[in-house]
């Protein structure tokens, strides 16, 4: 079986789709929907903007994720997608490689586990570029503080900046369970051993571990703007009260000299 998976939007209203859409899923909660059909076709639906088949053909991909874009939120622009193996082997337990799992039998429970594993991979394809695209533009500010030691940016331009890095952490925080597994896998050693070894195949740890060190680095230097800008703020301040007390004493000066 071959399973796909698509980041097309950062949010899908799962609970919306799931009252519109004529199947029933074989298992739904807040952050996501699997549904398998009578031909032994699979679809799961993660709240963060994933979609995950698993045996569907190219029509019926098309044809489906055009069906979803009517319950998601901010498309995303760019291609995310990974594409992964499943296949079955009686005479082996588990063999990973680099682009499909051999398991000894296919099971929903199974599919299940292997395709949050590649949508949570496409979801973190997604936000290292997004988290790389702001590491960058802090990088840009500090290079600028280092050529020029000024600070340009507007109160206005550094919170929509705040603004945004806040978001993608927060994305980040509440839809990715990197670290925390489905409770089926706590129930199941063979699942558990399919759910670390994807993991580790995919790298989702070192991963997530990346994207959070640049976020930290960014946040770092948020609080350095912050404190910059609060400075700038206070000594300009601190220089229209001087000109107000000048404007007073010349006041008082000409009034009593010339007046």
């Amino acid at each position: 079986m071959k399973i796909e998976a698509y980041q097309i939007s950062e949010v899908i209203n799962l609970k919306k789709f799931r009252n519109d859409y004529a199947s029933q899923p074989i298992l739904f909660n807040n952050s996501e929907l699997f549904y398998k059909r009578d031909d032994e076709k699979y679809c799961y639906l993660l709240s963060y903007g994933i979609v995950v088949f698993g045996g569907f053909g190219d029509l019926e991909k098309s044809e489906f994720l055009k069906f979803v874009k009517g319950y998601v939120e901010n498309e995303v622009d760019g291609k995310y997608d990974e594409h992964f193996d499943l296949q079955t082997d009686p005479s082996v337990s588990i063999v990973l490689k680099y682009n499909s799992i051999t398991v000894s039998e296919i099971t929903d429970d199974t599919i299940r586990i292997v395709m949050l594993n590649i949508g949570q991979s496409v979801a973190l394809d997604h936000y290292e570029d997004l988290t790389l695209e702001i590491f960058k533009d802090s990088r840009e500010i500090t290079d600028e503080l280092e050529k020029t030691g000024t600070f340009k940016y507007s109160k206005k331009d550094l919170l929509k900046f705040i603004g945004r890095t806040i978001n993608i952490k927060n994305s980040i925080i509440d839809n990715l369970y990197i670290f925390d597994a489905p409770d089926i896998v706590w129930e199941n050693e063979h699942l558990e051993r399919i759910d670390k070894g994807l993991k580790k195949t995919f790298d989702l740890k070192m991963r997530y571990q990346d994207i959070d060190y640049k976020l930290k680095i960014v946040q770092d230097n948020l609080t350095l703007f912050t404190d910059l800008l609060q400075n700038r703020e206070s000594t300009r301040l601190e220089w229209i009260v001087i000109i107000l007390i000048l404007i007073e004493v010349f006041d008082i000066f000409i009034k009593k000299f010339l007046g």
